[in-house]
């Protein structure tokens, strides 16, 4: 994982801050025999950031707080007694399930296991946050330029799960995607509700939402520096956010874009990385209760150790 000079140091800040702390947050990782898996935990180890634990084909995971907890969140929808004991045997629930009942502060899986695999995991074991309704996700984007963001440094959301978002639910990722920022950025977050349209630029029903978000992130935290709808220049670009969107609290300088859909969530980010040679960092799943994270079956060991650095300082913030 090549990152550029300013995320470099950004992400070193991030070692420090937990290989200064006594006690290492525990973070679980459910695929302990593969070598990628192994290869990142000893080395945080080394380095003295986590204390990881690693499940395995031969860890016993039949822990009966742990099938209780599972049964107790699942027998409304029709899961019986011997059924949870079953599925809490899994390495992916078991590991959620160690973060639901406090026995580790995160867990990183998918390096052999879905994404759809890994976040019905933590939905159903560790659940969301009080007041959230949806998971959403979020990279970190790490650019070239430094006079963007937090010196390079944005974050992008939704670009991997939430499809088509209502209004209620773009707000939530807003919501959602401002913690990240302020947790992993250690920097206010300005957040800019994206489109096609700056302030009214254009008529569409499309942005009816966006304006519906913007609301509700206006009257549920008004302490939130946030607008739309918001171009990507005129949220980024100083002289055209002045230029568009005067007096904006947000324009020309946003850290947190928040895209209207997945479409154009996951296209963008992806353009940044391949056409802006930028690094895409996660994606990181927000609105759980406790952290959960999950890996590209693809990953290296570098992009483990660095979600699990990433899910450690998570577990050290109070959500937002």
């Amino acid at each position: 994982m090549k990152l550029p000079e300013s995320a470099a140091e950004w992400f070193h800040g991030l070692v420090e801050q937990l290989r200064q702390r006594d006690k290492k947050p525990r973070i679980v990782f459910p695929e302990g025999d593969d070598p990628r898996v192994r290869d990142a935990c000893e080395r945080l180890g080394k380095d003295g950031l986590i204390e990881p634990i690693l499940i395995t084909k031969n860890t016993d995971c039949a822990d009966p707080r742990y099938c209780e907890h599972y049964f107790n969140r699942r027998k409304a929808k029709g899961v019986t007694e011997a059924q949870a004991a079953e599925i809490a045997r899994r390495p992916l629930y078991a590991s959620a399930l160690m973060v639901a009942v406090g026995d580790a502060h995160g867990f990183v899986g998918g390096a052999a296991n879905t994404t759809a695999e890994t976040v019905r995991a933590a939905l159903h074991a560790i659940g969301t946050a009080p007041g959230v309704h949806i998971v959403s996700s979020c990279f970190v984007m790490a650019t070239q330029a430094r006079s963007l963001g937090n010196n390079g440094i944005l974050v992008f959301a939704d670009c991997a799960i939430v499809v088509d978002p209502s209004g209620s639910e773009l707000a939530e990722i807003a919501i959602a995607s401002a913690g990240t920022t302020r947790a992993l950025l250690d920097t206010e977050p300005r957040v800019a509700l994206l489109s096609f349209s700056t302030k009214g630029s254009a008529d569409h029903p499309v942005l009816a939402k966006i304006t519906e978000a913007l609301a509700i992130v206006k009257n549920t935290r008004p302490d939130l520096s946030i607008d739309g709808e918001l171009q990507a220049d005129a949220a980024l670009i100083p002289a055209i956010g002045d230029s568009k969107a005067p007096g904006s609290p947000v324009a020309g300088q946003a850290n947190t874009l928040i895209f209207p859909n997945l479409s154009a969530g996951n296209i963008g980010y992806k353009l940044v990385e391949r056409l802006g040679a930028a690094v895409a960092l996660g994606p990181f799943l927000q609105g759980l209760a406790k952290p959960a994270n999950d890996l590209s079956r693809g990953c290296s060991a570098d992009d483990i150790y660095g979600s699990a650095v990433i899910t450690a300082l998570q577990s050290l913030h109070a959500s937002v």
